[in-house]
């Protein structure tokens, strides 16, 4: 990460939205009567939790010329993250998710993304924002499903890459974003070249690598998610075989914690902290935000992982995302009553 100053800690680019979630929690979908109105998309997650937890932070993103994206930007300015590169897109619709929560592992989830304006992001929006002067950007593989998003992402990487700021990309695998899941992984393979941290749980490194066919089924003619009781292992070994690996492969395992992967045969395990889990949505999200907080103060894999693990720890104790992020005192306070980083 350069020395030289910089007006931001991390620039997160990606998507943003607003999140519509059941206050029923524990009904099935169909029985939901009312829902709390927050913010996400994973690189707004992240932008705010970093921010959260001291980083100086901005977000690129994109918004439509609508209610929604004055929702949207309303919350990200009141958190202190920078929006002047959050351009509106007449083009474009802010996007929303609907969420059911019924712990402690069924979490529907319904994307209204169609014309979604992040999706509108361009490379002139890249070019007006300070990717020189940031130590750290990170995208999401969502960005990368269709153009002229895709291009934005991977120019977005190449300017970042080039003026020294440390490179993150969340896998952030979302099936039915995509025409065809397996154009997925041609997609993040191609981006990693450029990446200096990858973050995904075991199910996007399978969908990243795909070195076994049969993690895909087919259902009425269309293919579908990838199987998650592929070896993750086996893909975990192929990206970090092969010649355009990224620096650190860091793979969440839910409350297993999390394992650090880098180079050759270095595996750093950093486990998580029990606690009843609410809601998982935005876990991953905070993880990243705790991570990424962490290297940025000079931390190791182990103890930057172990803080992320907190902050996700705390999100799935409560109701939403962004709105829900731990602060700084707050998360180190959690990891000092169960004993500190140490395990």
């Amino acid at each position: 990460m350069s020395s030289e100053p910089h007006d931001f800690d991390l620039i997160t680019m990606g998507r943003s939205s607003i999140d519509l979630y059941a206050l029923q929690v524990g009904v099935p979908f169909v029985d939901i009567e009312s829902f709390g109105a927050y913010v996400g998309g994973s690189p707004t997650n992240i932008a705010v939790g970093a921010r959260r937890l001291g980083l100086r932070t901005a977000l690129l993103s994109a918004v439509g010329e609508d209610p929604v994206g004055d929702f949207v930007l309303r919350f990200l300015e009141r958190e202190g993250v920078e929006t002047r590169f959050v351009p509106r897109k007449a083009s474009g619709r802010t996007s929303a998710v609907v969420l059911g929560i019924e712990p402690p592992d069924r979490f529907p989830l319904v994307f209204y993304r169609d014309n979604a304006a992040d999706m509108h992001l361009t490379i002139d929006d890249v070019l007006a924002t300070p990717l020189d002067r940031t130590r750290a950007l990170e995208v999401s593989g969502t960005g990368l499903s269709r153009e002229p998003s895709r291009s934005a992402t991977m120019f977005a990487v190449e300017r970042a890459r080039a003026a020294g700021a440390t490179v993150y990309v969340d896998l952030d695998f979302r099936a039915d974003q995509w025409h065809d899941p397996r154009a997925f992984g041609v997609s993040v393979r191609a981006l990693l070249p450029l990446v200096d941290v990858a973050i995904g749980t075991e199910e996007e490194v399978m969908a990243a690598m795909l070195t076994d066919p049969t993690k895909l089924r087919i259902v009425d003619g269309q293919v579908s998610a990838p199987r998650i009781e592929g070896d993750v292992d086996a893909d975990v070994a192929a990206m970090l075989a092969a010649p355009w690996a990224p620096e650190a492969l860091v793979v969440k395992r839910g409350e297993r914690g999390a394992t650090i992967h880098v180079g050759g045969d270095d595996v750093i395990t950093a486990p998580g902290f029990p606690v009843e889990v609410h809601n998982v949505l935005g876990a991953g999200d905070a993880f990243a935000a705790g991570l990424i907080y962490g290297r940025s103060k000079g931390w190791d894999w182990f103890r930057s992982a172990r803080m992320g693990n907190a902050c996700g720890a705390i999100v799935v104790t409560r109701h939403g995302c962004a709105n829900f992020m731990g602060y700084e005192d707050e998360v180190l306070a959690f990891v000092d009553e169960r004993g500190g980083f140490a395990v």
